[in-house]
């Protein structure tokens, strides 16, 4: 009988100690360590064995000229968001990571994905579902059940490696990462030597055959994915599946992507019979209101390659206690900071004595300087109490002095807020180089200071 081990992983970086540690010596983060039996036995053979293993075939180093370079044919999948997060479709042999909270709609992406893969055999591994249940599931999504969608629900690396022989896939799906456990290890399912040993397992199962994988994992409670860091350096990329359970709009955020952009983001509604795609999701950061109101501003943002108008809301008003009270709700709150600084430093507004409340309509989080504009339009027609139009738009970056900043791909955002309706749209004076208006009919107005705007829009 082999000798029980035991060892000590650090549960943020997943380093492996004999003893244990108050202070892990790779992350440097504090009493993280956890205590697991690990018993690596050598005559327990891997759960995934190619002939590679047999024959101990060795690479040899090869010139980077002598190199031939094949492009690489996506699978597009019928989800447009999917695709554009992904940034084009699904590369085979890739391991894909999706996140996200509990109930916000996981296991309901990845299986739409597994049910309308047009002739793609895909397998749909579930550790926490029974057959009945995810059949149910499917019946409700997709009405009829899918001929090439074959469903298994089990937690053995081994029995899921034989089954994956027997249905041979092109697209696998495992619900969740946290269920699944090794024989090689005696450690229980959910632990950190578990998760990185069953994810290194299916990481060489896709390079070796090309079948790109989908893992669903859980999150902490402070909203990173659960097990060891190492595991989001392990996959090919890292998606976040965001957004309220009380609301029915989710956003799909890639983290991480070794073969696209890590910038884009797709855009949900979940309804019951599914997921559906939000193509314009303008629709939903913009709230339908006539009248005029102040203290609301548009702007037009980019997020990835992706043109979108969002509604800015701030409210400012007196404070009741010594210090003001500074928030804002998918916005930098430093960055606020910096702009009210500017606002009374450069332009003599009194803010310093105000609660300035600031809040990004749609549960949207923005990093795009583009919208400082919008974002003191709006500071200042709540503190003036003065409605800007709602017809007019705004795109600038704001800088220390009050100068009004170019941003990238200025026509892009023109184009989206003429295709929404809006007649006028604030951009910097130094965008418009090269920048042919004739084309569109939508007026726009160049400016370099802050005082221009507030000239035009408050008189």
């Amino acid at each position: 009988m082999a000798k029980t081990k035991i060892t000590y992983f650090c549960q943020s970086c997943g380093y492996e100690s004999p003893k244990w540690l108050g202070k892990c010596p790779s992350c440097n983060a504090w009493n993280t360590f956890v205590e697991e039996v690990v018993e690596r036995a050598a005559a327990r053979a891997p759960d995934w064995q190619t002939s590679a293993d047999v024959s101990k075939r060795t690479n040899k180093a090869a010139a980077i000229q002598d190199i031939e370079h094949a492009a690489e044919s996506r699978m597009t999948t019928p989800d447009g968001e999917l695709n554009r997060v992904l940034g084009g479709g699904i590369v085979p042999g890739s391991l894909v990571l999706i996140g996200g909270e509990p109930g916000i709609g996981k296991s309901t992406l990845m299986l739409q994905l597994a049910l309308n893969m047009p002739g793609v055999k895909t397998l749909y591994i579930s550790g926490e579902e029974s057959e009945q249940q995810l059949k149910m599931r499917a019946e409700r999504l997709t009405g009829p059940a899918s001929a090439d969608c074959f469903i298994l629900t089990e937690t053995s690396m081994s029995n899921i490696f034989t089954q994956v022989a027997a249905v041979g896939p092109g697209l696998l799906v495992i619900d969740s990462i946290q269920t699944l456990y090794s024989a090689q290890l005696d450690a229980a399912p959910g632990s950190v030597s578990q998760v990185r040993e069953c994810t290194a397992q299916l990481l060489r199962f896709a390079k070796e055959t090309a079948v790109p994988v989908f893992i669903v994992g859980h999150i902490t409670k402070d909203g990173a994915i659960a097990g060891p860091k190492v595991l989001e350096h392990m996959v090919d990329t890292v998606l976040q599946f965001e957004g309220d359970r009380h609301h029915v709009y989710r956003i799909l955020r890639a983290v991480k992507n070794r073969f696209g952009s890590a910038s884009e983001l797709g855009i949900y509604e979940m309804q019951g019979t599914g997921l559906r795609e939000v193509s314009n999701p303008s629709e939903i950061l913009l709230s339908q209101r006539e009248e005029q109101m102040s203290g609301v501003a548009i702007a037009a943002m980019l997020e990835g390659m992706r043109p979108m108008l969002i509604e800015v809301q701030a409210l400012v008003g007196n404070s009741a206690y010594g210090t003001p009270q500074r928030s804002s709700t998918g916005f930098d709150t430093r960055r606020m900071n910096m702009l009210l600084a500017v606002l009374e430093k450069r332009f003599g507004f009194r803010l310093s004595a105000q609660d300035v409340f600031l809040n990004i309509a749609g549960g949207l989080r923005v990093e795009d300087p583009a919208i400082d504009l919008a974002v003191i339009i709006a500071i200042i027609s709540s503190q003036q109490d003065i409605g800007v139009a709602p017809t007019a738009a705004f795109a600038g970056e704001v800088g220390l002095s009050g100068e009004i900043r170019a941003v990238n791909r200025v026509e892009q955002r023109i184009a989206e807020a003429e295709k929404l309706g809006f007649e006028t749209i604030y951009i910097s004076r130094y965008n418009t180089k090269g920048l042919d208006n004739s084309k569109h009919r939508i007026r726009v107005v160049p400016v370099a200071r802050v005082e221009e705007v507030f000239q035009a829009i408050f008189g």
